[in-house]
């Protein structure tokens, strides 16, 4: 499985721990960014396009950290179609994806500790939507949503 994952300054720490356990848990790894440590880069760029990825299933699924992981998260969902959140717990890594098919977890390198954010991370990859009625039309809600959000622009 192929996993896409991107960071600013205050993620670039746990991003490569994170790039290198997926690696050597047999993932295939999308690095979009920051390719090197740059204490004033902002997450935006380097999540955007993380995020678009997703939404064009490029990348299955996408991890995306900053500081305390809520820009990334405010950046992601921008892209219609993504369906980020801020995890902080074991249960919403794998329940985000089980009842809400969310497609990017975003993480906080300065909050969350690079022990705990692996347990997320294998709890989210692991996870698969469930497909039950409830999700399915709760999802599609959300979708009409973006549609409308997204012709109103126009």
């Amino acid at each position: 499985m192929q996993i896409g994952i991107a960071a600013d300054h205050g993620g670039f720490d746990l991003k490569e721990t994170l790039i290198m356990r997926l690696k050597a848990a047999g993932f295939q790894v999308a690095d979009f960014g920051a390719f090197e440590l740059v204490p004033g880069d902002d997450y935006p760029d380097h999540v955007i396009p993380l995020a678009q990825a997703v939404a064009r299933r490029e990348v299955p699924k996408g991890l995306a950290i900053c500081g305390s992981g809520v820009g990334a998260c405010v950046a992601a969902n921008k892209v219609p179609g993504v369906r980020a959140a801020l995890i902080t717990d074991v249960f919403s890594a794998h329940q985000g994806v089980e009842d809400d098919e969310m497609n990017v977890m975003c993480l906080g390198g300065r909050v969350t500790g690079h022990a705990l954010a692996w347990d997320l991370v294998q709890s989210f990859l692991a996870a698969r939507f469930t497909g039950n009625e409830r999700f399915v039309r709760r999802l599609r809600k959300v979708a009409a949503l973006e549609r409308r959000e997204r012709d109103s622009l126009l």
